[in-house]
């Protein structure tokens, strides 16, 4: 019975922690984010202010408008698309944080889909 109280316990203390999130650090400053394309690292670098994020990746630049729904969640939206697929929004979540960085999660607007990534912040702005 004591076990059983135990990992009950154990369990009811697990479920409630919340993971940092200092979202606020974020808003701004410069970014590195790795993925992998085709079995490639590749990494993009991407400037962000309160309004407007600039992507550097693969010899292009992207601009894209920045609004913020709340502390922690943000739409993207290509500023300049080239073609039907950079015209749909991107929602961003940031779902926790660490002194240099943040994990998140993303997808298009609507879509149920959604894809976790990691960002490393190389500077403030």
């Amino acid at each position: 019975m004591n076990r059983i109280a135990a990992l009950l316990s154990l369990f009811l203390i697990s479920s409630c922690f919340n993971p940092e999130r200092n979202c606020k650090d974020f808003k701004t400053g410069t970014y590195e984010f790795e993925s992998f394309i085709n079995g490639e690292l590749v990494t993009s670098r991407f400037i962000r202010n309160d309004s407007i994020e600039i992507e550097k990746f693969m010899g292009n630049t992207d601009t894209s408008s920045v609004r913020w729904i709340n502390e922690c969640e943000y739409i993207l939206k290509n500023m300049n698309p080239d073609g039907m697929a950079e015209e749909k929004a991107i929602h961003i979540k940031i779902l926790s944080t660490t002194k240099n960085g943040y994990t998140f999660e993303y997808g298009q607007v609507g879509d149920a889909k959604k894809v976790k990534g990691k960002v490393q912040k190389v500077s403030k702005n």
